[in-house]
């Protein structure tokens, strides 16, 4: 991985900011693990972040708090993002999370359960750097 997202690895949450066809940017907070030479998100199939990255799959990526409030001199990250909902993905995706945030991702999972949220599924967002 190189150095940029190598360093957002380590990041409890992450700014990920896609855009609208229109060219207005949208930034989401979400977790973000590594995965070999990439990092890894997940999120509903349906979300709108989802189109937004099928029409264009440049995104930046910047440290911030669990509200989506930048951290203090977190640099922004230019990736290239691709969505994948394969089971092998979701398997990677699945131990990533899981090894990264243990006990509060298997919270987050079981209280989606409980909710009810299963359709459409989830997805996993590969971030690689722009030119891979």
């Amino acid at each position: 991985m190189t150095d940029p997202l190598a360093a957002l690895a380590g990041e409890q949450y992450v700014l990920l900011t896609t855009t609208r066809r229109n060219g207005v940017a949208v930034a989401t907070p979400v977790w973000v693990a590594p995965h070999g030479d990439s990092l890894v998100v997940t999120t509903g199939a349906e979300a709108g972040k989802i189109k937004r990255i099928r029409h264009t799959p440049r995104v930046t990526l910047q440290a911030c708090d669990r509200v989506g409030k930048p951290l203090e001199g977190a640099a922004v990250v230019e990736a290239h993002a691709t969505v994948h909902d394969d089971d092998e993905s979701l398997a990677h995706l699945e131990a990533a999370l899981s090894a990264k945030y243990g006990v509060q991702y298997a919270a987050i999972k079981a209280m989606s359960k409980l909710r009810g949220r299963r359709a459409p599924g989830s997805v996993m967002v590969r971030l690689v750097p722009p030119s891979s």
